[in-house]
């Protein structure tokens, strides 16, 4: 089963990295938003739950793409994402393994939940 606590420090790490701020908190879920008006995530545990891990090879969510800022600011989230429960996808090819002309990292939570973080 998913740890709401796990990905909360890991999701809770990345986004704020990422410009976000909390946003709500609750007894199953929390969120993070980019500025009053803006975009935000959820991350929520079902009481409902019909499977114990999240499989993006499956069909529905594949992954969730984030600007991460310059080649720089990349390198340095992809150094401090292990510290935070972050795994790198395809490290023999990062960090262009969505092609030569697209930098990005690609890591997976410990849930299965993969994010491509996109550099610019």
């Amino acid at each position: 089963m998913p740890d709401l606590a796990r990905a909360e420090r890991s999701w809770g790490w990345l986004l704020t990295r990422l410009g976000a701020e909390p946003f709500q908190s609750w007894e199953h879920g929390r969120s993070w938003r980019w500025g009053p008006d803006g975009p935000y995530v959820v991350v929520e545990q079902s009481p409902a739950l019909v499977g114990e891990r999240h499989e993006r090879r499956s069909p529905g969510l594949n992954h969730l793409a984030l600007w991460a800022g310059s080649p720089t600011e990349l390198d340095t989230l992809v150094a401090d994402a292990p510290a935070h429960g972050w795994t790198v996808l395809f490290p023999d090819r990062h960090p262009f393994a969505g092609g030569p002309e697209h930098r990005a990292a690609y890591l997976e939570d410990a849930d299965g939940y993969e994010v491509e973080l996109v550099a610019g």
